[in-house]
């Protein structure tokens, strides 16, 4: 059941609908996007990136800023998934800590959500590479609702 009023417990896009809306909304991204949703049920979102040589450092090993970007699209898809397709939710904090490195390839976030506040929603992002027990990286990141 579906209700006007956001809740954890009730989604207002489901997958097809979060990957339609981020196409449109990073039409730069490329083909390839920002991501692509995978799976999303209440509290919680799965996004994929298949990574490419412009994603690597030096070393051969995923960067940074790609893992970062790919936390704050889980999140913001996690966002929409219950509030909507609101384009002007925002990033208010994003903390991440790397954790070992992350080997080239297919690349996983999953994101669950804390709070779905009246203004600000909380959530974690785990993301790893080659099994969820080994995560890359761990994600507190908070977005604002307008």
């Amino acid at each position: 059941m579906q209700t006007d009023t956001p809740s954890p417990d009730h989604l207002k896009l489901d997958a097809d609908a979060l990957n339609r809306f981020l196409f449109n909304a990073f039409p730069h991204a490329g083909e390839q996007g920002v991501g692509r949703v995978i799976e999303a049920a209440p509290g919680v979102v799965r996004v994929v990136i298949q990574s490419s040589e412009r994603n690597l450092r030096p070393g051969g090993i995923v960067s940074g800023p790609t893992l970062m970007d790919l936390a704050d699209v889980a999140a913001y898809a996690l966002v929409l998934a219950h509030i909507g397709p609101v384009e002007m939710a925002v990033t208010n904090s994003l903390t991440i800590h790397f954790l070992r490195p992350c080997p080239p390839g297919q690349v996983t976030a999953d994101v669950r959500l804390l709070r779905l506040g009246r203004r600000i929603v909380t959530m974690e992002v785990r993301i790893w590479a080659e099994s969820p027990d080994r995560p890359v990286a761990q994600a507190m990141v908070a977005y604002s609702q307008p």
